[in-house]
């Protein structure tokens, strides 16, 4: 049985457009955040008009054309699947703001909401302008892009992020969560996994978990599934022989990042 916090993919059919994923507050039971995935192909268009989110526009895989207003941004995109391993380029759109995504080649986009606390300048994230770093050690490595990091103040509440980890190893790691307002120990920080598997016929594990165990959900994470994550631990195992990649974005009160480690495992930390 399938937990209320994994979403299969829909692959709806819309028009020219295909919709792969949709995780949105009006039924996802998430008060900050919200992530949908389309497919275009060659020549198809999508458009939307943002009330009261702010979006990032992440080309997954292929090359875009985005316009708002009179930003037109041509041909972006750097990577024909995830496991290229490397930055990809991002568009973020304020809130009150409409905007269109093109096709020019076969292409899968992922839209990443939050609410919109102030406008901003529309902006292209460009993929030499993502910070890339290595985390962990031993069995606990994984790679990140840092797209829209709390670092930088181009969004007003969204976070997002992409990480790999190969197999045999976690992430997420040590378990850690963000759900308490309670700076600055700790930021209340929703969020989502999107997640990749290479082979595709691979899978992973997520757990999600309270303190108190009144949430405690183990997930048999497959290709194109998303994970919701209201709060709690949640991390992510990856069996030998397959590569796992997923796409986070989390938003909250407060665009900070800061977490607490589960005490019952930080001492891996002192390794």
């Amino acid at each position: 049985m399938v937990s209320h916090l994994q979403r299969k993919p829909l692959n709806e059919s819309r028009g020219s457009v295909t919709l792969l994923q949709e995780v949105m507050r009006k039924d996802s039971g998430l008060h900050y955040v919200g992530f949908r995935l389309i497919e275009l192909a060659p020549g198809a268009v999508y458009e939307e008009t943002l009330d009261s989110d702010e979006c990032c526009i992440v080309a997954l895989t292929g090359r875009i054309d985005v316009t708002q207003g009179e930003h037109v941004f041509t041909n972006i995109g750097t990577r024909e699947s995830v496991f290229d391993r490397k930055p990809t380029d991002s568009v973020f759109v304020s809130g009150g703001q409409s905007f269109k995504v093109a096709g020019v080649s076969n292409a899968k986009v992922a839209l990443c909401y939050s609410p919109s606390t102030r406008p901003l300048p529309t902006k292209l994230i460009k993929a030499q302008d993502v910070g890339t770093e290595q985390r962990g050690k031993y069995q606990n490595k994984r790679t990140v892009h840092n797209i829209l990091p709390d670092s930088d103040p181009s969004a007003s509440s969204l976070l997002v992020v992409e990480v790999y980890t190969e197999g045999g190893n976690f992430s997420s790691y040590p378990p850690h969560k963000h759900d308490r307002d309670d700076l600055p120990q700790e930021s209340l920080l929703e969020e989502t996994y999107y997640h990749e598997l290479d082979p595709q016929q691979g899978f992973a594990f997520q757990r999600v978990y309270t303190d108190d165990r009144s949430l405690d959900e183990t997930m048999a994470v497959e290709h194109g599934d998303v994970v919701i994550v209201p709060v709690g631990y949640h991390p992510v195992g990856v069996p030998d022989g397959y590569s796992s990649y997923y796409l986070n974005v989390m938003a909250g009160p407060q665009r900070i990042w800061k977490f607490h480690n589960d005490p019952d495992h930080e001492w891996i930390l002192l390794r």
